[in-house]
């Protein structure tokens, strides 16, 4: 059964900008249906989101909150290839894995899995990051895109958990490292004696 927070997801754009203040699309649904916050702080879904939320929670629509950013226009990110250097920084802020590269290694975007929120760009410290506009999308596809999005949100999110459930956990330095260091103990000794 689909409750009042799945309706209100499937209405947002799906970017996971965090830019309504909350750390993805699904967080900002729950808040909504569960009235802890106002339906105009989502920028990337602009007047066309704010008034279909109003429509579903049956409030009155508002002006998208100044505090929360403009509604930016369609946009996608370029990694410019003669600048990067290669760091991870924009993999690991992507929240849909649009960007691929690896370590010291030139990095790209997925020009059709970007879904333009602009989490990329901050970290980058050689700024290779642009966003280039983008044909504005008809409803359909814009639809279609927020499903992509967040089927690609959830993979990633799945993958970073597994990943940290599978991740040892830290119980003292490794048999190396201690092999290591009880040499080099050994040699301070020797040398002080």
């Amino acid at each position: 059964m689909q409750t009042l927070a799945d309706t209100i997801d499937a209405l947002l754009p799906q970017t996971q900008c965090a830019r309504c203040g909350y750390d993805a699309c699904r967080p900002y649904a729950q808040a909504l249906a569960a009235g802890a916050c106002d339906l105009n702080r989502c920028p990337p879904g602009g007047e066309q989101t704010i008034r279909a939320l109003a429509s579903v929670l049956r409030r009155p629509a508002r002006a998208l909150d100044p505090a929360c950013g403009q509604a930016p226009p369609p946009q996608r990110a370029w990694i410019d290839p003669a600048v990067c250097i290669g760091c991870t920084k924009c993999i690991q802020a992507c929240p849909v894995d649009a960007i691929v590269g690896a370590g010291k290694r030139l990095h790209g975007v997925i020009a059709q899995e970007c879904n333009g929120c602009g989490l990329c760009v901050a970290p980058c410290p050689v700024d290779c990051i642009h966003l280039l506009p983008q044909p504005a999308d008809s409803d359909q596809r814009r639809a279609a895109r927020a499903a992509i999005n967040r089927r690609r949100y959830d993979a990633r999110q799945r993958r970073l958990a597994a990943r940290t459930a599978a991740a040892p956990t830290p119980t003292g330095p490794s048999p190396d490292v201690q092999t290591a260091l009880a040499r080099a103990r050994a040699l301070l000794a020797a040398r002080r004696a």
